[in-house]
Parts: structure tokens; C-alpha cells; sequence
């Protein structure tokens, strides 16, 4: 679907390393992180293990620049990650990966109350006690990204709508700080993630399909 603008988002990418000045760990946080996302969205399991690297690299970066709920999210998202591996592993039926499924009234409710409760703790502790610059933004980028990676793991479609609101937060956030490589890398996502979003309903309609032939 993409393929024709490879180059052209590549030339951008490299572009905006070159002018921003930006070091060897973002340049290569952000292509391990694109690559991550996109074989998310083609239901590739090598996501993980590209995906590791990916927050490995972040980590550092976030914790340069003072985003402490950022930076913690990485080690959450390891675990996370671990956990999705095994998911996407399990009750294949017949398919590389676990089938995708839609979300249930009590998944939707737990994900309403855990990220107002998550932002404002989360939020709250990084004012009081940090000097994080946007304490309560970070935090709210920071919760929404750990149940989108929840629900990502366990295959449920609508992770893709909780990162696309990520992904348009996250380029505003990166650009006010300064950090231009990772807001278009977050710009890129957001476009994977709606590329992932009409992929995996897709494969959800071809298996309802099957189930009612």
C-alpha cells in the first residue's frame, strides 16, 4: 500500500536527521521503531524482537530530555511486549499469529476508568515530585500508549484507535521539545496505524466470513 512512498518518507527522514542534527541512538530508535509498527500492522511476529531494540533506544533518549513518564513507559512496554509474544503465539488456529478479535463491554470500561486513573496519578507524581516539563501531557501520552500496547498484545482491534490518538499527541509533544526526528517518526506511525487499523478489519471480516460459510 505504501510502497511508492518509501523513498519519499525515507528522503524526509533523512532530511530532518541531517538538519536537526539529531544523534546516531534517535536516528536509530526511530527506524527500529517504524519498522516495529509496521509489521504490527501485517501481523508479523518479528514485531517484538525488532520492537525490544526499538525500546531499548528510546528509554535513553526520553531520559535525556527530562520525559521520565516516557521513558518508564519503555520498561512497561517490555514486559508488554514479552507478554504479546506469547499471545500472538497461542490459539492460532491454523493462522501465524493468534486472529484478531474485537473488544468486549468490560475491556471497553477497564480502559475508560484505567487511563483516568493511571493519568492522573501518573500525572499528578511527576508534578510534584519531577521536574518533568509537561507533566500531566506526558502522562496522559504515557497511559494511553500502555492499554493501546495492552490490547495490541492480546490481538484486540481497537488498539489501532487508542494509537492513532497517540501517535497525533506524540507529534505535537516531540515537536514542542525539540525533537523533530521523532514527531515525524510519530507522523509516519500514525499513517501505519491506520494502514493497521484497515488491515487487521479486514482480516477480522474474512473470519467472521469463514465462520458463517
Amino acid at each position: 500500500m505504501f510502497r511508492r512512498y518509501d523513498w519519499l518518507v525515507l528522503i524526509i527522514f533523512i532530511g530532518l536527521a541531517w538538519y536537526s542534527n539529531s544523534s546516531w541512538m534517535e536516528i536509530a530508535a526511530s527506524l527500529a521503531g517504524l519498522v516495529c509498527v509496521w509489521l504490527n500492522a501485517k501481523e508479523n511476529i518479528w514485531a517484538y524482537p525488532v520492537g525490544i531494540v526499538n525500546l531499548a533506544l528510546f528509554f535513553f533518549i526520553f531520559y535525556d530530555v527530562k520525559l521520565y513518564a516516557d521513558a518508564a513507559l519503555q520498561v512497561i512496554f517490555l514486559v508488554l511486549s514479552l507478554y504479546g509474544w506469547a499471545v500472538w503465539l497461542t490459539k492460532r488456529e491454523g493462522h501465524p499469529v493468534r486472529p484478531t478479535r474485537t473488544m468486549t463491554k468490560t475491556e471497553g470500561i477497564f480502559l475508560f476508568a484505567g487511563m483516568v486513573l493511571v493519568t492522573g496519578i501518573w500525572g499528578y507524581g511527576l508534578s510534584a515530585y519531577t521536574d518533568a516539563s509537561i507533566p500531566y501531557a506526558d502522562a496522559l501520552i504515557a497511559s494511553m500508549s500502555i492499554f493501546a500496547q495492552f490490547f495490541l498484545s492480546r490481538k484486540v482491534l481497537e488498539n489501532w484507535f487508542i494509537w492513532i490518538a497517540v501517535d497525533v499527541l506524540s507529534v505535537g509533544l516531540y515537536l514542542y521539545k525539540g525533537l523533530p526526528l521523532i514527531a515525524f517518526t510519530y507522523f509516519v506511525f500514525l499513517i501505519i496505524c491506520i494502514y493497521g487499523l484497515i488491515s487487521w478489519k479486514k482480516e477480522l471480516k474474512s473470519i467472521h466470513t469463514k465462520q458463517a460459510a
